[in-house]
């Protein structure tokens, strides 16, 4: 393109490319949105930033420079000849423009600044040619990849720095986000913000066209992680005007001089005067739209202030230092404290838009992807609904529910946790230190809203424990100290070099590059530099170099990896490239990679939302499964299957759909009359903090005076009538009996419900009259849940117990009488547990230190494949040890070692089963998948974004040589053809490889310098395991045999021993620790699991623990004070084991 604006036919070919999604008629009325205009002075450049969207909404940016020149000077003379006149010299405003597709407006102003001072020294002729030059010059930075890396180059007179993207979902920011601050009070930009989430028809104005939009790329950032769906042109041309009559929402921007013009001819607009401050609607003096939430306003009006706080004035925050002789200088202060100012600004806009919208992540169903809306809004504020109701409609509220349903790990995923309050956990009840809270506090008294949330995955928070005195709040805040400023680092490119030198030169353009590669231990800063040089290598024509530096972002960090380029490489390349690449392993894995993903079909994700909507027909207990969890009631597949043959009735069996409304408003109402329960501060004083009152009953008769029965999830209590007070009736674990009597009064014989206690000679006696059988069924479940609680140390029982307890309740009152108590015995699981008698062991209960789920947040138990716990470090950023439990499709959920909590979500490793574990001294754990990957997840981070894809194969086997610190950086890994890699675990490189000859190679250990391969026998059609031991023992196991054969490591012909495995029919794992050996597997005649301890030196079973309800599929031990044993799928618990 000319710089006049027309392409001219110079005979010569050029290759111009534009941009498929700008309009080029669009583009002149843009660049003199006021109209072209000529003046009789020489005016100043003015610049003003453009945004263009397509139809998919994908952005493009532009930044306009408008200059004026010299037009006419002279002197006219009279046709007569009579005489002559001198005019004034005429100016004509002219535009350059320069398009990105990322949003770099200070970046580009400096640029195009840069280019005026060369412009108004040229003549008119050269002007073409500057403008060519100072094109050519952009097109060869290359945009930073994401992360910390900032690139830096040198237009003289000024140095100029193109951020870098905080990830990959997030465009860079190259704006000063405190403009709208500047501009607006706190309720008007709350004002503006609102609009934005209900989609209004916004229109920004001002007399200065570089403010609109700068304001309204700051009001996008604003609102992340929520994307404006709808039109948005920030600067309207004059001749644009009609695209405000558009009747769909939109955000666009004009000049102030046409507000009468719109004020008066456009309804339904809200205008935003940004010169003023001001929000108004046209046609109307009123703003009536609903506002933000109270709460969560009144938050952000506090950051408000706190941020003029902050030093918004550079020059107010910088008067005490020294004056910059220096502007490369100066401007490098104001790009520091415009990025840390920045931080903040985004910090205080995300905690607005999660305490908005951190109540929406309590009413999701991932499974079936579903917000139940109708349950959101009933547990709003009267005064909230108008809002939610409208945002709740909204495109770009469906756009936000789909990354979350997603489970999108990003800015605001990361705040709605770090910053949950006690009271927004699922507890589900008011506990009692809430309502000890609530009696402290005359606001909390007059509170009328429901505290609790939907029931679904009851008590998954059982061991909250609150600070007494502290009261609990909905809006939650962090400290202005607390945003922690990143360390960036800046990489300078000199464009001059690569326009002097050919594309065959040899590139250093990167002068820390080789220092880096070689001195600094930071691979997220390597993968960056890699990047870049992968980007100049493309651009000088080098693809092979180019695709080998992208090869490396495996090892370094794939979010960055740059997919569609390394596609479009591997597709240009020549015949001589071609085979230049096949001699070379690393590229030859690497196109074989892009052309297996090119040649899988595509897979369209699932990202629909749904509405719970309730069934129109009978539902038979598939589809019942599947509106019992997305209306959020029960999660638990097998719960789900036993409230089924509850509620179903005919044959086949089906669940009315009436019946099911029934139960849900049913299920509701228990759920609301709950959160009305308010006990007396004597009645509190005596419960733990963590209790929450489940079940209330009418007023009866008792033993010990009258009174209601209350049900914790630890005991029964008496709230006796008149005065109230607390009479303890019985903790669950104290219960030792409890049966259903009949009271004789004169003509009636009324049903009362009799409790006895270990310990205690009196017998508890209510007359509970038509609800005795329905307590006697709950007080049996707790019963029971609370003894297989303790047995087996897993205090989910008594959480499922809960849950079928709730049930019951529920079941009851939606059938009728006679029906209602037949139907509850079916979901009284934990009572027909305890009258079968299946009991542990008591050497297993002894020996049983602990359970955990890590299937908790699943529908289903998933298979536990492998274990490895990690041990934590003492240093500064001091780190507890970590289990690491692999589930089945590639799930990794990782456990605070010190507590046995739940750490976070699933870390999702590739789509495929993992097979192995390996911790690293880099603080890495390293796990080998199916797909021939091994995957590298950074233990401080929790992310995964390394690969090592040098396998070809299933990887089965990974190892590491402790023994020897002189190579403990070296790993060894194995794969199901033989395949074995050395490799260097700082640098991630491979060092050796070999192969071993064998139908499938299933393990590989190192002992005594020896690496020993375990391998997959046909014939047999099993495999074996194996356990090392310094004693000159090699014990092996197989899948299919219930023995164990010992070699001596000097003889591999004949077993020293054979041992013989009680009660065993397979071996799958097998651990050593301390002097004993730990093998898992199953019993003969069934798929109970069970793990054997044995002694090495005498080779006899010394225990027998089962307490797992499926094989033992992983074992690994805790620093040898506990071992771990993971079961598969029909069981998919983790038991904790104690070593002696």
């Amino acid at each position: 393109m000319s710089a006049g604006g027309g392409v001219e036919d110079s005979g010569e070919s050029e290759d111009v490319s534009v941009p498929n999604n700008i309009d080029l008629m669009a583009i002149p009325q843009l660049c003199f949105p006021g109209g072209l205009q000529v003046t009789n002075e020489q005016r100043d450049e003015q610049f003003h930033f453009l945004v263009f969207t397509d139809v998919f909404g994908n952005k493009t940016n532009g930044v306009v420079m408008q200059c004026y020149r010299p037009i006419l000077e002279g002197t006219s003379v009279n046709h007569t000849g009579a005489g002559s006149s001198k005019f004034s010299k005429l100016f004509s405003a002219y535009s350059v423009c320069v398009i990105s597709k990322y949003p770099y407006f200070t970046a580009l102003k400096d640029c195009l600044s840069c280019l005026s001072i060369q412009l108004r020294t040229c003549c008119l002729s050269d002007m073409e040619e500057k403008v060519k030059e100072f094109a050519a010059k952009l097109t060869l930075v290359p945009i930073p990849p994401p992360g910390q890396l900032h690139v830096m180059f040198t237009l003289r007179p000024l140095t100029i720095v193109l951020p870098s993207q905080e990830d990959k979902d997030h465009p860079p920011i190259d704006l000063d986000l405190h403009l709208p601050f500047l501009c607006f009070r706190p309720q008007h930009l709350l004002q503006v913000i609102s609009c934005l989430l209900q989609e209004q028809r916004v229109v920004l104005l001002s007399a200065n066209w570089a403010r609109l939009t700068l304001v309204a790329e700051c009001l996008m950032h604003f609102i992340q992680p929520l994307s404006w769906q709808q039109p948005y042109v920030p600067v309207l041309s004059r001749g644009m005007l009609d695209f405000l009559m558009a009747p769909t929402a939109f955000l666009m921007g004009c000049h102030l001089s046409h507000f009468e013009e719109i004020a008066s001819e456009t309804d339904g607009l809200i205008i935003v005067n940004i010169d003023k401050g001001s929000v108004s609607t046209s046609c109307s003096k009123t703003f009536d739209l609903p506002d933000i939430p109270p709460a969560a306003a009144d938050c952000f009006a506090q950051r408000y202030f706190v941020c003029q706080s902050l030093q918004i004035h550079f020059d107010l925050d910088q008067c005490h230092h020294a004056s910059s002789s220096d502007i490369n200088e100066q401007r490098t202060q104001r790009r520091a404290w415009q990025h840390n100012l920045n931080l903040d600004i985004q910090r205080v806009t995300l905690e607005l838009i999660v305490n908005i919208f951190r109540f929406c992540v309590c009413h999701l169903n991932y499974e079936h992807r579903v917000f139940n809306s109708e349950e959101f809004l009933k547990q709003r504020k009267p005064t909230e609904k108008p809002f939610y109701k409208t945002v709740l409609e909204t495109h770009i509220f469906h756009s936000f529910l789909k990354d979350r349903l997603n489970r999108k790990m990003d800015n605001f995923a990361r705040m709605e946790l770090n910053t949950r309050s006690e009271m927004q956990k699922p507890t589900h009840r008011p506990t009692m230190e809430i309502q000890a809270c609530r009696r402290s506090s005359i606001t909390e008294r007059k509170m009328t809203k429901r505290l609790g949330i939907s029931l679904p995955n009851l008590g998954e928070d059982q061991t909250i424990s609150f600070q007494r005195h502290s009261l609990p709040t909905r809006i939650v805040t962090s400290e202005p100290g607390e945003s922690r400023v990143k360390h960036v680092h800046v990489i300078s490119i000199y464009v001059e070099y690569i326009q002097r030198h050919p594309p065959s030169s040899p590139l250093s353009l990167f002068v820390p590059y080789a220092r880096a590669r070689a001195e600094s231990k930071d691979m997220k800063l390597l993968c960056r530099f890699y990047y870049l040089r992968g980007f100049i290598n493309t651009l000088c024509s080098r693809r092979l170099d180019a695709l080998s530096d992208f090869q490396n972002l495996y090892k370094t960090d794939t979010l960055i990896f740059p997919t569609q380029l390394v596609t479009w490489l591997v597709d240009s390349l020549h015949q001589d490239e071609r085979q230049q690449a096949d001699r070379r392993p690393e590229l030859q894995r690497l196109i074989l990679r892009v052309k297996t993903e090119n040649e899988k079909p595509l897979v369209q994700q699932d990202d629909h939302v749904k509405k719970f909507v309730f069934p129109t027909q009978k539902l038979p207990q598939q589809e019942f499964v599947r509106c019992v969890q997305e209306c959020g009631i029960v999660k638990d597949v097998a719960t789900i299957r036993r409230l089924f043959e509850a509620l179903a009735d005919g044959d086949p069996k089906q669940v009315g759909h009436y019946l099911f409304r029934d139960f849900y408003k049913v299920w509701r109402e228990t759920e609301a009359e709950a959160q009305d329960v308010n006990l007396p501060a004597d009645v509190i004083h005596h419960l733990d903090n963590s209790e929450c009152v489940y079940k209330l009953s009418t007023c009866v008769k008792t033993s010990h005076g009258v009174g209601k029965i209350a049900m914790t999830q630890k005991r029964l209590f008496l709230l006796t009538d008149g005065r109230p007070g607390y009479l303890e009736i019985t903790k669950f674990r104290d219960i030792k009996d409890v049966k259903i009597a009949s009271t004789p009064l004169p003509l009636v014989r009324i049903p009362s419900l009799r409790i006895q206690n270990f310990g205690r000679a009196e017998v508890f006696e209510a007359n509970l009259k038509a609800e005795t059988e329905l307590w006697s069924l709950m007080v049996k479940e707790m019963w029971g849940g609370r003894k297989m609680a303790d047995q087996h140390k897993d205090p989910q029982y008594m959480t499922q117990a809960l849950k079928n307890v709730l049930l019951m309740d529920a079941v009851t009152r939606c059938l009728q009488a006679q029906r209602s108590i037949t139907a509850v015995s079916k979901l009284a699981y934990f009572d027909r547990i305890r009258h079968e008698g299946l009991t542990l062991h008591k050497t297993t209960s002894e020996t049983l230190k602990h359970k955990i789920n890590p299937s908790l947040d699943l529908a289903e138990p998933q298979t536990v494949h492998v274990l490895l716990y990690t041990p934590g470090t003492g240093c500064k950023g001091e780190m507890n040890p970590k289990l690491w439990v692999a589930l089945s499709g590639g799930k990794v959920v990782v456990f605070d070692a010190a507590s046995w909590s739940m750490l976070q979500g699933s870390i999702q490793v590739g789509s495929s089963q993992l097979n192995c574990m390996l911790g690293m001294v880099q603080e890495q754990v390293w796990i080998g998948s199916q797909d021939s990957v091994i995957y590298i997840i950074d233990i401080q981070s929790m992310s995964c974004n390394k690969q090592l894809t040098e396998h070809r194969h299933e990887v089965t086997g990974l190892t590491v040589n402790t023994g020897d610190q002189q190579n403990s950086q070296q790993a060894y890994s194995c794969s199901s053809d033989g395949a074995i890699l050395q490799w260097d675990s700082a640098s991630l490189e491979v060092k050796r490889q070999f192969y071993f000859k064998c139908d499938r190679l299933s393990s590989i250990q190192i002992h005594d310098g020896a690496l020993w391969c375990c391998k997959y026998t046909v014939h047999l059609k099993s495999s074996f395991y194996m356990c090392l031991f310094q004693l000159g023992q090699l014990w092996m196991g197989c899948a299919k045999s219930g023995e164990l054969c010992v070699w001596q490591t000097n003889n591999h012909y004949h077993p020293h021993k054979r041992i013989s495995l009680p009660g065993s029919a397979g071996v799958s794992c097998m651990i050593r620790v301390k002097n004993q050996v730990l093998v898992g597997g199953h019993c003969d005649g069934g798929l109970k699991g069970q793990v054997l301890v044995l002694d090495p030196e005498s080779h006899t079973v010394t225990k027998e623990l089962q307490a797992h309800s499926d094989t033992i599929q992983a074992l690994c031990s805790a620093e040898d004070r506990y071992v771990l044993s993971g079961s598969a799928y029909r069981d998919g618990k983790i038991a904790i084991w104690k070593v002696e």
